[in-house]
């Protein structure tokens, strides 16, 4: 059955406010969304990377597309609007499932398969060490953008509502990449000056499900960089970098509506409330909680997010990924 023969509820306004609508609570009707039997939680049909039949242009998925298969810097981080969400000529008529497996990199990127050591707190007082973070995070972004791109592809009988956020998620990634890449060029340095590793879509090669998406990226990548980014803009902070640590502390704010968007609709999928148990569960094989917690825990951030104490207490605890992964191997 196609997501445009249900009723989903004919309020999408506010879809028209990314931040505001990202956070704001979505139509009363999808609060009973009533998925196919086990479609939340099963694994999708896949598709090899560059063989997926490509979307029609002018449409939502088309824009999704574009944005991971480029191999264009520019294309790729300036995509240009997407049609508008509210109308129904943006969105393909039939639900078409597409898997991406890796995304297009342009030449300027040079992706190595494991990740180079992060600078030392210390090192920060130099303009390199932080140049070097911020190409990171500035990656990170990019591959954030590209995954929730992803997920309008490779979930397309989830509601329309919910692929909207996702692409509007994605519009606000691109806009914490431009910070980064700007700052970057602040720092003396440009786009490829260090090697980057594509760690998030290394991850998401697990990631059979709406629900399993929303656990890993949403609840688990995004709530990592509250930790992160707050530990970092102190840093930059204490470095004398008072614009790196500016943008780090505006794209945190920004990413709390990215947690609770998640929070919401991992709520909707499972009609009920998030536990951190219910999201340990979901989160796909050979990927632990621990992966996904800074130190330290960002309570604050976590709370304006919509995560409760039981649930970030339980996260604090629980044992780091390296000491999970040894724990899995033993069983």
């Amino acid at each position: 059955m196609s997501p445009e023969s249900r009723t989903w509820g004919r309020d999408t306004a506010w879809l028209r406010q990314p931040t505001a609508g990202l956070r704001a609570q979505p139509p009363q009707g999808l609060r009973k969304y009533n998925p196919e039997p086990q479609s939340m939680n099963s694994p999708q049909p896949s598709s090899p990377a560059r063989d997926a039949k490509v979307p029609p242009g002018s449409t939502v998925e088309y824009w999704c597309w574009h944005l991971i298969q480029s191999d264009s810097w520019q294309a790729k981080t300036q995509p240009g609007p997407p049609p508008d969400l509210t109308k129904d000529a943006a969105w393909e008529t039939s639900a078409t499932v597409r898997r991406i497996s890796a995304p297009g990199r342009p030449a300027c990127l040079r992706v190595e398969t494991r990740s180079r050591k992060t600078p030392p707190m210390g090192a920060l007082a130099q303009a390199r060490p932080r140049a070097q973070l911020m190409h990171t995070f500035m990656h990170h972004e990019l591959q954030a953008a590209e995954l929730f791109a992803w997920a309008v592809l490779a979930f397309p009988d989830t509601p329309r509502e919910f692929r909207a956020g996702l692409l509007r998620l994605a519009q606000e990634e691109l806009q914490h990449l431009a910070l980064y890449q700007q700052h970057l060029k602040s720092l003396g340095h440009k786009v490829g000056d260090f090697p980057v590793r594509d760690w998030f879509w290394q991850r998401m090669s697990n990631c059979p499900s709406p629900l399993a998406f929303v656990a890993l990226q949403g609840l688990g990548l995004e709530g990592a960089n509250l930790d992160h980014s707050a530990r970092f803009s102190c840093a930059f902070q204490a470095a004398g970098d008072t614009e790196g640590a500016r943008i780090m502390e505006r794209i945190c704010k920004d990413e709390e509506g990215h947690v609770d968007f998640s929070r919401r609709w991992f709520e909707i999928f499972t009609d009920a409330p998030l536990t951190y148990e219910a999201w340990k569960k979901a989160l796909p094989k050979q990927v632990t909680p621990g992966l996904f917690r800074g130190r330290p825990i960002n309570r604050q951030a976590r709370l304006a997010a919509g995560l409760d104490q039981t649930f970030i207490d339980a996260l604090e605890r629980s044992p780091s990924a390296t000491l999970a992964r040894k724990e899995q191997l033993k069983e």
